[in-house]
């Protein structure tokens, strides 16, 4: 049963049922958590936030080709014979490694079947 009141232009919900979530969604869920987990693991691990390394490479996809050719890109013009900077060609280094660490998290959760998804 679904009961609404409203007091002082504030409208309270109150639900007096158990909500029904199914075991496939459920799944969802915890697989979304354990990437998620992952994910956060490749951020402690390498020092940058998924997002930082995409900001560094100006990727907004993660395909392998973009982040190639933008970490190429970027490798060589901050290239320290070039007139480049030393510690912004290890920040592209350090970028690439994120993304390709997160590109492996995601195939690795593509590619598993999901009754073995659990046991990560």
């Amino acid at each position: 049963m679904l009961m609404v009141t409203s007091m002082r232009n504030t409208l309270y919900v109150k639900y007096d049922c158990c909500v029904n979530v199914n075991a496939a969604s459920q799944a969802a869920a915890e697989a979304r958590g354990r990437a998620g987990r992952q994910s956060a693991a490749a951020s402690s691990f390498t020092g940058m936030t998924l997002q930082e390394a995409q900001q560094i490479l100006n990727i907004s996809t993660l395909t392998p080709e973009e982040i190639q050719k933008n970490y190429e890109h970027l490798f060589k013009v901050n290239d320290k014979t070039a007139g480049g900077s030393f510690y912004i060609q290890s920040k592209v280094v350090r970028a690439k490694e994120r993304l390709d660490e997160e590109l492996s998290i995601q195939q690795q959760h593509q590619t598993k079947p999901p009754d073995q998804q659990q046991e990560t």
